[in-house]
């Protein structure tokens, strides 16, 4: 089999964070259990291009477990966890392609070596496997039955490639269920950014001033947490209507050159590029952290700080330190690589067991009705949507009411009024 992996030997540890991760991911377990049974995805091979970590590799075997035969490489050069990749490989048999800290060539290579898979399906978290796909072996695509795509900038990019007519198969948007980013990027993120600012930095939160690019859903839970922990939290936004809803949830909103004076830490979540600029830069205080949790290094205008800078220096891991002209010094974390994935371990599994769950189903879906579909992104089917709800309440052990038939009766009605 082939595969590039840093250590084999690390397969040990990653094998008991894989189980750690299983223990809180009770609906992926539930479908595994009847992929196992049922081999929906028997003989059907997937590229899957994602953060190679413990709740990934779950999502991996269940897959295989449902007959898929699955290669996996990496969507970010730093979310590689080693070991994790390593179980894969020695314990379960998966071609898996990562390394944390890869350089670019590198990674584009791991891509390049899943695609050889031929896939049928692709799972993509960043559209950078489709896109490569699309742009470089289009012979190979003309065969993939669907895919699905992870994120929200993958969405961007997707939606765009559908647009302009270029997209060869449909995509399910698994970004777009209610239980993927009203939980996933809400919790899911808002806990694992502050979690990897934390860890990188061991700088006090409380009484900071915590500056977030962005109020989507990602931004909202950066922001409720920041808060939680103590921080006075300013928005930054272009859109009029988040900014108006941040207003009413108690934040500050500010424009970013308003905002960069007062800062202690900022974090972008927006999904766009150059977010914080050289004008933005010279304006921060001198000891400013800032990091990114959007997919892409992108957000932060990274050359511009720079050339800006007279002195570069790590002050500690994953920690770079930019002494600017000014004599002023802003700290780097990550490579303005996602901070959560970099510097902590990314989502905790609980969250992600809902996200990976609409992976595994919607590859089941894509399966069954791909004739149906059209070379567009489409939403999760709204029963699949649900049913992960109603798996995932359940596995809390919660129960919640039922109509009753005089109340289906009246949602159903028009007739029926005061």
């Amino acid at each position: 089999m082939d595969y590039d992996v840093k250590d084999i030997k690390l397969a040990p540890q990653g094998k008991l964070k894989i189980e750690w991760a299983e223990a809180s991911m009770p609906v992926l377990r539930l479908i595994k259990k009847r992929f196992k049974q049922e081999r929906p995805l028997a003989g059907i091979r997937i590229s899957a291009c994602l953060h190679v970590t413990t709740e990934t590799a779950n999502l991996v075997k269940t897959l295989q477990a449902g007959g898929a035969e699955v290669r996996l490489c990496a969507s970010n050069p730093l979310s590689t966890q080693d070991d994790v990749a390593s179980s894969l490989v020695e314990h379960d048999g998966i071609a898996v392609f990562a390394i944390k800290g890869e350089d670019n060539n590198t990674y584009y290579r791991h891509i390049q070596s899943a695609i050889e898979h031929h896939p049928q399906l692709t799972m993509d978290d960043g559209a950078d496997l489709v896109s490569t796909l699309h742009a470089k072996q289009k012979d190979l695509a003309k065969h993939v039955l669907g895919g699905t795509e992870e994120t929200t900038t993958g969405v961007i990019r997707l939606r765009s490639m559908a647009e302009r007519w270029v997209l060869k198969f449909p995509i399910i948007s698994v970004n777009d269920a209610d239980t993927k980013h009203l939980f996933d990027n809400r919790y899911g993120t808002g806990q694992s950014t502050l979690d990897g600012i934390v860890r990188g930095t061991n700088r006090l939160v409380a009484g900071s001033t915590m500056v977030v690019a962005g109020y989507g859903w990602c931004g909202r839970g950066v922001a409720m947490r920041a808060r939680g922990m103590g921080a006075e939290v300013i928005i930054t936004e272009v859109d009029p209507v988040k900014a108006l809803e941040a207003t009413m949830d108690g934040y500050r909103v500010l424009p970013m050159e308003d905002a960069a004076p007062v800062g202690d830490f900022f974090v972008t979540v927006t999904g766009n590029l150059k977010v914080i600029r050289s004008e933005h830069f010279v304006k921060m205080k001198d000891g400013a952290i800032i990091c990114n949790s959007g997919h892409f290094n992108v957000e932060l205008d990274i050359p511009a700080l720079e050339k800006l800078s007279r002195k570069q220096r790590m002050v500690r891991p994953s920690v770079e330190e930019f002494t600017l002209k000014n004599g002023r010094r802003i700290n780097l974390l990550g490579e303005g690589r996602l901070v959560n994935l970099a510097l902590a371990e990314g989502h905790p599994s609980s969250v992600m067991d809902m996200s990976f769950a609409n992976q595994a189903l919607s590859a089941e879906y894509l399966v069954k009705n791909y004739k149906k579909l059209e070379k567009k992104v489409y939403p999760v089917p709204a029963a699949i949507d649900k049913e992960i709800a109603r798996l995932k309440l359940a596995g809390m052990g919660l129960r919640i009411d039922k109509l009753t038939k005089e109340q289906e009766k009246y949602l159903a009605s028009w007739e029926m009024g005061t």
